[in-house]
């Protein structure tokens, strides 16, 4: 059976269309979703099943995956990240919500859940009311990754109808949110003493810095 087509607005978000959204992820479903750069494919971080669907899609192996949550709010990050220190910590509060992944070292909570021995998390808290209103209402992050194009010249897919075209046959439901956007998040790895952009995105880091 072809994955939904679900249109939810991208600004007011119904709630009835979040509460099936996320009915979706509690059956173990991978959902397609927009989110403040481009759309994002993902599901339910403590649905070991779902994340190995995900692994799959994405033809990735799950010591491969490179985990990134999508977090409601910073209360959120704190457990799944080793140690955040204050300095860190402020500039979160100025960046976020977001067009930024932020890279730290993953708590011992991450192993646990995905059964895979992954030193760094990327914590991503999206400005964007959809996903927002999703892993609010699911109660915990979710696994998110990039919506990418097989067409080199045209890396990401702005248009939800192409994505579902694309993605109908892998997906449990493909959410139309409106156009996306073909500019990734801005990637900041802070696993060291100082911040480093490992990929210029969106999001222009040294304004927080």
């Amino acid at each position: 059976m072809p994955a939904e087509l679900l249109r939810i607005h991208p600004e007011n978000p119904e709630p009835r269309k979040i509460r099936h959204a996320v009915d979706v992820l509690q059956r173990g479903g991978i959902l397609v979703y927009p989110t403040d750069t481009i759309y994002g494919i993902g599901c339910d971080l403590h649905n070991r099943r779902a994340v190995e669907r995900l692994c799959k899609i994405q033809d990735v192996k799950p010591q491969k995956l490179n985990l990134s949550f999508i977090c409601s709010d910073l209360s959120h990050i704190a457990e799944y990240v080793k140690r955040i220190d204050t300095p860190e910590f402020k500039i979160l509060k100025r960046a976020l919500p977001g067009p930024f992944t932020f890279i730290f070292e993953s708590s011992s909570m991450v192993p646990k859940i995905l059964d895979v021995n992954k030193k760094t998390v990327g914590i991503r808290i999206p400005l964007h009311p959809i996903p927002l209103d999703i892993v609010r209402l699911l109660g915990h992050p979710l696994i998110t990754s990039s919506i990418k194009d097989d067409d080199t010249i045209k890396e990401y897919t702005t248009d939800p109808e192409e994505i579902y075209e694309d993605f109908k046959h892998l997906v449990d439901a493909v959410i139309d949110g409106g156009p996306g956007g073909n500019v990734p998040s801005t990637v900041v790895d802070f696993t060291s003493d100082i911040p480093v952009v490992t990929r210029q995105g969106l999001g222009n880091f040294e304004e927080f810095a």
